[in-house]
């Protein structure tokens, strides 16, 4: 069984939280979505916050109105329903703004490095000091300051990180002017008043990069983090948008009921035993609220 949550810090007298449910339009949803989905609900309502639904299409090339429409029709039939569904793609100014205020710092910087060039560790720093112009390339970076940023997931308890010997200076804008996920969700979640953010465990090693740049975009205070098992393959790897046999449309499909998917889900990850049928209005007892 994994470990359940401390939901304690998100009790009265704390506000209620605020999370997200955050997809890419970039494939259908499959039961790696799906446990994601029953722990942003499920504490959401256990702590008597609220959910909102982000599209992240930030990836112009691989992000499709057609998937989109087939997540949040998924959602629906799960039961799973959050306020105003909002993108990245409306709001593109949200993105240039909090470049300008970081180029107010003097934190950012042309890099021309690829992925090749840089290799499997952090960025080594190659292009901070070259004096570049954005006519060199589009690619834009942030000087990360050496700081150890410490943390308390509510999943995986005390976390200690140093995001600059993690990763070195940060990827804000790729080369094709495309904002990164890093960049993005920071900002996304300083503009929706996001203080609870819900995912997989693969992103725990994001968490430091994400609180040192929302502090240099002046955040002060960091939303609270909770990181949650994945469902692997025999491998050890998690589930991609390919596996056609987890879809949630092969399921539905099949037959499957929205109830025998959410529990085929939350079985998966250790949340209940196998065979179960649950609810989404169960979700929250799952994590402690009263049946």
């Amino acid at each position: 069984m994994p470990r359940l949550p401390d939901l304690s810090p998100l009790r009265p007298p704390a506000p209620p939280p605020v999370t997200r449910f955050a997809p890419s339009p970039t494939g259908h949803l499959h039961l790696g979505h799906v446990v994601n989905a029953i722990y942003v609900w499920g504490i959401a309502r256990a702590a008597g916050g609220r959910v909102q639904v982000r599209i992240e299409d930030h990836d112009r090339i691989r992000c499709r109105p057609a998937y989109e429409a087939g997540i949040l029709e998924d959602l629906a039939w799960l039961g799973l329903e959050g306020g105003p569904v909002t993108r990245q793609s409306d709001a593109p100014e949200a993105y240039t703004e909090a470049l300008a205020r970081l180029r107010g710092g003097a934190q950012v910087y042309t890099c021309t490095c690829s992925r090749r060039e840089i290799g499997a560790g952090p960025y080594p720093g190659r292009c901070r000091d070259r004096g570049l112009t954005e006519a060199d390339s589009l690619a834009l970076r942030v000087r990360l300051p050496d700081t150890t940023e410490v943390f308390e997931d509510l999943a995986l308890g005390p976390q200690t990180q140093r995001p600059a010997a993690q990763g070195g200076d940060l990827l804000i804008r790729d080369r094709d002017g495309h904002w990164t996920y890093q960049f993005a969700v920071t900002v996304d979640d300083l503009r929706h008043g996001v203080t609870l953010v819900i995912r997989g465990d693969d992103l725990l090693d994001s968490t430091g990069r994400q609180i040192a740049l929302a502090r240099l975009l002046g955040r002060l205070d960091p939303p609270r983090f909770l990181h949650h098992p994945l469902i692997v393959d025999e491998g050890g790897r998690k589930l991609s948008k390919s596996a056609g046999d987890t879809g949630i449309r092969e399921l539905r499909a099949a037959g499957r009921t929205a109830a025998d998917v959410l529990g085929m889900a939350a079985a998966a990850v250790g949340l209940v035993p196998a065979a179960t049928r649950l609810s989404a209005d169960a979700l929250a007892t799952l994590f402690g609220a009263p049946s």
